[in-house]
């Protein structure tokens, strides 16, 4: 279910901590375009009466403010002071601009901060669910490239309307209060750019979608790229991937092309209809000069009253191009934002984590064609060890999934209880710091490896990080390392083999301590000696704990005490290793061929 907001609100949500400075920036572009259009009308008044003759015409505040008639009478043919007040003008134009760039700049950096940490803080609160649909490169480019969009909108466009307006509105009344013929020619080029822009506004909207997805796309190519190199590089796989990523950067070239020709047609509207708004303004304003309805003065202010609104009019056209590539990128934060969090139900239960884990009548599935778990029911005694066997998708994972509520079971579907307290009634965050996980592919950030150890427990000391250690079997590789648990392990753990990392996932679980511990899987990648070594070490610390171990490898699991058999999502068998081995079932069938195997091998 996803709550989205309108993109008005969306743009407001992040202004609390940004608003005064945005409000600096309107202010000091108010006084900006103040100064910027009294400055034609300080060179019109030169020109006619500080040189010429023509009596002092300006609007009568202008006048007011000036002192009134007598103090103006009094700047005839002192060239020399009006020259001072165009260098005070400008001073002034000057220290307004680094105002409003300042404020806008400070304004911008904590919007988009705000704007960041809120969409970070949320994805960190979605549901597992949520980021097994989505894909990284697609997030990474919402969060990156579309913030970017928008903080350019807001920032750039948004409110330089407000400027655009106050110009607009000065420069206009001027323009009346001297000639109102032409003042009204070039009033009515306004409403042809408003409605060139709102036709084009839907196509460069839709082309803009288009292009945006595909440089997700291309960016997902690419992060799977590196973070698999180890896999690309293994199988010779270089060229593939480099003409996969080829054929999508290719694709969001066109389309970038495509959205490249339509902006083209729409600035080049906007052009034409600029020049020729200035050609009509120059025309009448020659022609009214000539009848001496204006004078030099005031055709010098006119022209440039114009150029200032040909350019502010064909920016509110630029900020419509701009509107609809920020709705776009709006829509796809909205996506984010909207998308429900994770939640608990309203009253919540606590539990005790070390009793009895009991999976009552459970089945799920992934999507609602589909059904992993049929009907599934066992029961773990707490403190006990308790190990599921089962072949590829016979829904092993997926119960454990189930246990730690990385996905909701649906109503009506079973429930599973830990300490006799329905999982569902619990705090998620309570549930999972009482479950230790080590995942079938163990993840290693791009740490050392006493941090990647120690990440579960922030209070862990390095001697807490060496014991975790040496109960997975990792201590003596690490002091192998000239760093020792200083080594940096490189993204993902890449510099780690395989054993190793699913050795430093294990120890990270350890130092946690918790009193339930599940191994999803996670002694495949080591050898038999080793496997043994570390399920001693396990029996001989972690007594008390629940310990749930999945895996493939009998030899594993034959020492639990109950023993899981699922096959196509149901229970096929359950009992301790020698009653399976007596029900001459799927367990016994493994053990003999896995047997077999080993046999062979050793004969070799």
């Amino acid at each position: 279910m996803e709550k989205k907001q309108s993109k008005i609100g969306l743009i407001t949500r992040f202004m609390p901590r940004a608003w005064p400075w945005f409000l600096v920036t309107i202010l000091g572009s108010a006084m900006l375009t103040l100064c910027e259009t009294v400055m034609p009308q300080i060179v019109s008044v030169t020109v006619d009466s500080v040189i010429g003759n023509a009596p002092f015409s300006l609007p009568e505040w202008m006048t007011g403010l000036l002192g009134g008639t007598q103090i103006l009478e009094g700047l005839r043919g002192k060239l020399g002071l009006m020259a001072a007040v165009v260098i005070l003008v400008a001073g002034l134009s000057f220290l307004f601009r680094y105002l409003q760039r300042v404020a806008s700049a400070r304004g911008a950096e904590r919007y988009v901060k705000n704007m960041r940490d809120t969409l970070f803080a949320h994805i960190q609160r979605l549901p597992f669910s949520w980021h097994s649909e989505n894909r990284t490169g697609d997030i990474i480019q919402r969060c990156t490239s579309d913030v970017e969009t928008v903080r350019n909108f807001v920032t750039g466009q948004l409110l330089e309307v407000f400027s655009v307006l106050f110009h607009i509105v000065i420069s206009l009344s001027f323009m009346y209060s001297m000639n109102g013929k032409i003042a009204f020619a070039a009033t009515l080029f306004m409403p042809v750019v408003f409605l060139y822009s709102a036709y084009f506004q839907k196509k460069i909207s839709d082309r803009f979608t288009e292009a945006d997805e595909a440089e997700g796309v291309m960016s997902t190519v690419a992060q799977e790229n590196l973070t698999g190199v180890r896999v690309v590089r293994a199988f010779g796989r270089e060229r593939y991937e480099k003409d996969k990523f080829e054929e999508k950067n290719t694709n969001f070239s066109k389309l970038w092309i495509k959205l490249g020709y339509l902006l083209s047609w729409f600035w080049a509207m906007g052009d034409a209809v600029s020049m020729i708004q200035v050609l009509t303004v120059i025309v009448l304003g020659v022609t009214e000069s000539v009848k001496g309805g204006i004078t030099a003065g005031q055709f010098i202010a006119f022209v440039s009253y114009t150029s200032m609104l040909a350019w502010r009019v064909r920016y509110l056209g630029r900020m419509v191009s701009e509107m609809s590539k920020a709705g776009v990128s709006l829509s796809r934060l909205n996506y984010i934002l909207g998308s429900e969090e994770e939640h608990d139900r309203p009253v919540t239960k606590a539990a005790d984590m070390s009793g009895d884990i009991v999976f009552d009548h459970v089945s799920f599935g992934y999507n609602a064609d589909t059904e992993i778990l049929h009907d599934v029911s066992f029961r773990i005694p707490g403190g006990s060890t308790f190990a599921i066997l089962g072949g590829t998708g016979s829904g092993k994972s997926t119960v454990m999934h189930l246990l730690n509520r990385l996905y909701d079971i649906p109503q009506g579907c079973g429930h599973i209880s830990i300490g006799g307290v329905d999982i569902a009634d619990m705090k998620a965050d309570e549930l999972r710091e009482g479950i230790g996980m080590v995942l079938q592919e163990p993840f290693l950030f791009s740490r050392t490896i006493r941090e990647n150890i120690a990440i579960a427990r922030e209070d862990a000391s390095l001697d807490d990080v060496r014991a975790a250690a040496a109960d997975a079997c990792l201590d003596d590789s690490v002091n192998e390392f000239a760093a020792g648990y200083d080594t940096m392990v490189g993204e993902r753990g890449v510099t780690l083999s395989g054993g190793q990392k699913q050795r430093a996932a294990i120890a990270r679980m350890l130092v946690k301590k918790t009193p339930i511990m599940v191994f999803d899987d996670s002694l495949s990648a080591v050898d038999t000696e080793t496997d043994a070594k570390i399920r001693e070490a396990l029996a001989r610390h972690m007594s008390g704990a629940t310990v749930i171990l999945i895996a493939h490898r009998v030899t594993t699991l034959m020492s639990a005490d109950c023993i899981l058999v699922m096959d196509d999502g149901r229970v096929a068998e359950i009992g301790t290793h020698e009653e399976l081995m007596k029900k001459n079932g799927i367990y016994r069938h493994v053990y003999d061929i896995q047997m077999a195997g080993a046999k062979e091998a050793m004969d070799e």
